[in-house]
């Protein structure tokens, strides 16, 4: 689950707003982007509630960067749109949380669950400036 039409939405988004100097409304990034407007307002607005975003009402409203983009972390981005923490694959974070009840005999969770560390490490250390730069 690791990223899904939300989390793609909310970075192509996010590189169109950090590259622009003034507010852009989402009928405009829509269309741009050639995305649903219905669905990306609620990324847009989901990305906002989390203090990514500011939104701007009016003739000239829209959506900004809150804070410089050398300060969002894909991490942030993901978590955001998605409402948790993206995971590689459906198992638990621990132990105790699996669902099947079967962790202690599970012989690929050990590697799942280190796996999901290095992904939440890199996720946590690449900003949306280092995607703009690459």
């Amino acid at each position: 689950m690791l990223m899904t039409r939300a989390s793609e939405y909310a970075l192509l988004s996010l590189i169109v707003i950090a590259k622009g100097s003034d507010p852009i409304d989402s009928d405009t990034l829509s269309k741009e982007l050639k995305i649903s407007k219905s669905f990306l307002a609620k990324v847009l607005q989901a990305l906002a509630r989390q203090g990514i975003l500011n939104s701007y009402k009016g003739v000239k409203g829209g959506f900004c960067l809150a804070k410089p983009g050398r300060d969002i972390t894909v991490l942030e981005i993901i978590t955001a749109v998605e409402s948790k923490t993206p995971a590689v694959f459906d198992c638990a974070p621990s132990k105790e949380n699996c669902p099947s009840d079967m962790a202690s005999a599970c012989a690929i969770w050990p590697f799942i669950n280190k796996l999901q560390g290095k992904i939440d490490d890199f996720l946590n250390t690449l900003t949306l400036e280092e995607i703009l730069e690459a």
